[in-house]
Parts: structure tokens; sequence; C-alpha cells
């Protein structure tokens, strides 16, 4: 005996209708969720690849000063994690790297709502363009540099991978605390 329960609606404003695509048995929501996340990382992973590859070209000899000196657009190289530390660790850092982007590609595979498939974009594609440095500036494979180029004077310099990131944090924390305070009676 089956029963003929209605899904409930998506909860990024779809209408409520899934169809499951024959090939792949993927509602088409969430299809439209994953594609999401494939174009937020693939954009910022190449914007970030992009930059860098200006900045090292460009700013490593002649810094450019914004803002009345407000912002500084200056090439530096990161051996460390985020603020400079751990930068005798870099080994690592590309090893927790590679874990960290397989774990968001997976967690990509089922976004349940549109916020979390924004939030999963920009945090693959953040983790993706510093694994790349890892993996390909010098001084080697696993042992390479992060490119940052951002110098706000307070704050330590970053790139766009880093901002990619910081955002992520700040939607995922958002949604945590949205379902938290639903979920509370």
């Amino acid at each position: 005996m089956t029963t003929n329960r209605p899904e409930p609606p998506a909860e990024d404003g779809d209408s409520g209708a899934r169809t499951a695509l024959p090939t792949v048995g993927v509602p088409s929501a969430q299809r439209r969720r994953m594609s999401l996340i494939v174009a937020i990382g693939g954009l910022v992973l190449a914007t970030d690849i992009a930059t860098k590859t200006w900045a090292v070209q460009s700013l490593s000899t002649d810094p450019i000063s914004l803002l009345g000196g407000a912002l500084v657009l200056t090439e530096r190289r990161n051996p460390g994690a985020a603020f400079g530390l751990g930068t005798s660790l870099t080994p690592l850092l590309a090893a927790v790297a590679i874990v960290a982007v397989i774990m968001l590609a997976v967690a990509a595979r089922r976004p349940h709502s549109r916020p979390v498939a924004v939030a999963l974009g920009l945090a693959l594609g953040g983790a993706a363009g510093n694994l790349a440095d890892r993996l390909l500036r010098s001084p080697g494979p696993m042992r390479g540099h992060v490119v940052d180029w951002i110098d706000i004077g307070s704050w330590p310099t970053f790139n766009l991978a880093d901002s990619a990131l910081m955002i992520a944090l700040v939607c995922g924390a958002s949604i945590a605390l949205r379902t938290a305070r639903r979920s509370t009676p």
C-alpha cells in the first residue's frame, strides 16, 4: 500500500513542485541550488586567481595607495593561516584545505535552501582559491604561500578568497541563528 504525501514547499521560494529528472533522480529545485553553488564557487575561484595573478605581476614592486592610504594594494605572501598564524605549518594547512574543499564539495551535493547554496558556493570558491596557491605557488606543492594583496591598515593583508570565506562564515552563522530561532518553542 502506498500513500501519496505531498512534498513540503521548498525553503528558498520555489513553488514546491519537484520533478525528478529520469537520468539523475535529483529534484529540479535541488539541481538549481547545486548549479548556484557551482556558479558562485567558480566565479569566486576565477576572480581570485585573476586578481592574484594581477597582484603578482603589478604590485610586487609598485604598491597602489588609495583613499589617502587607507587602502593599499600590495603583494604579500602568507605561508600561514589567517592573521599570519602557523607560518611553519604550511604543509598541514594545505592538507586541511584539501579536506575542507572535499567536505564542502560533499555538502554541496544536497543544499537545503538557496541561502545555504550561496554560503557553500562562497566557501567552496574561497577555499579552492587559497588551496590553489598552496598547491601551485612557490616554494612548491603543499608548501606554497598564499598571495594576499588588499591592505586596509589595521587588519592583516587579505585576498578575494579570504573575503569570500568570511562572507560565507557570516552567511552560515546567520542561517544557523535563523534556523535555531525557528526551532525554539
